[in-house]
């Protein structure tokens, strides 16, 4: 059965192919695994892939509290224990970013290499100071509406139709009081990393090598300054949107699988 019972939470994944390295993929904030939709058939083809919806989100249950990408990394290093899987390359996306560093920075025995994508972390400026007015309009509003309009930024002019509504649909299911916890844990809480100089002094403590996407140079270069790695790099592809990975999937396929197979010879 696709799902995992870890006690405080259900867990919902795939598990597909059977080839090493093992690829986790993690999801963004009020999205789920059908993010991977247009990867997973070509990454199984050379890898065992594991896919995942965090606790919270897509068909996974909710806890009602605990919606943090610290837990949600716990619970990914619980799912692959019960897996059997001793050594992953997690793909995080966003929020999936923050957790998959988590993984990398709390268990790093667990993962070989890293890849994030428009990584939900190492904002400064305008955008940082914009974080607690959205904090507060989630935790007091109607938060399925306010994250479908926060999430207006994440798309430009070339972005698919159907990317927007498929989207759309997935805010507007998700529980409201994950979308609130979780943005805020991120964002707005002690411990959170979303935000320079916290970004710096935690993301410094990956050792393994990363590889990270962009659409904002300025984002890449400053990445650039936390990597340990001499085999990490940044790719930035300027016009994308939040969701690159999905906007031009063959790309993201060609790039992903060339770095793994360089990094893991």
């Amino acid at each position: 059965m696709p799902f995992a019972d870890l006690g405080d939470v259900r867990l919902f994944y795939t598990d597909d192919g059977s080839a090493r390295p093992v690829l986790l993929l993690v999801h963004g904030w009020g999205s789920d695994s059908h993010e991977w939709t247009h990867h997973i058939p070509a990454l199984r083809e050379r890898h065992r892939v594991i896919a995942v919806d965090l606790r919270g989100h897509g068909y996974s249950s909710a806890a009602e509290s605990g919606n943090t990408p610290r837990r949600m990394a716990d619970d990914l290093v619980r799912l692959c224990g019960r897996l059997g899987v001793e050594s992953v390359i997690p793909i995080g996306h966003s929020m999936g970013a923050q957790v998959v560093s988590h993984l990398a920075v709390e268990h790093p025995s667990l993962v070989r290499a890293l890849v994030t994508v428009d990584p939900g972390y190492g904002f400064t400026g305008a955008v940082a100071d914009g974080f607690p007015a959205m904090v507060a309009a989630l935790r007091d509003g109607d938060a399925n509406a306010t994250a479908v309009q926060m999430d207006q930024w994440t798309f430009t002019p070339a972005s698919p139709g159907w990317l927007k509504e498929w989207h759309r649909r997935r805010l507007l299911a998700m529980p409201a009081h994950v979308l609130a916890e979780s943005f805020a844990a991120m964002f707005g809480e002690p411990g959170s990393i979303g935000v320079r100089p916290a970004s710096e002094e935690y993301l410094a403590r990956r050792e393994c090598p990363v590889l990270s996407f962009w659409f904002d140079p300025a984002q890449a270069a400053w990445e650039q300054t936390v990597f340990k790695d001499p085999r990490s790099k940044t790719v930035v592809w300027e016009g994308s949107g939040h969701r690159l990975h999905e906007e031009r999937p063959g790309e993201f396929l060609l790039v992903v699988n060339t770095w793994v197979k360089e990094v893991t010879r």
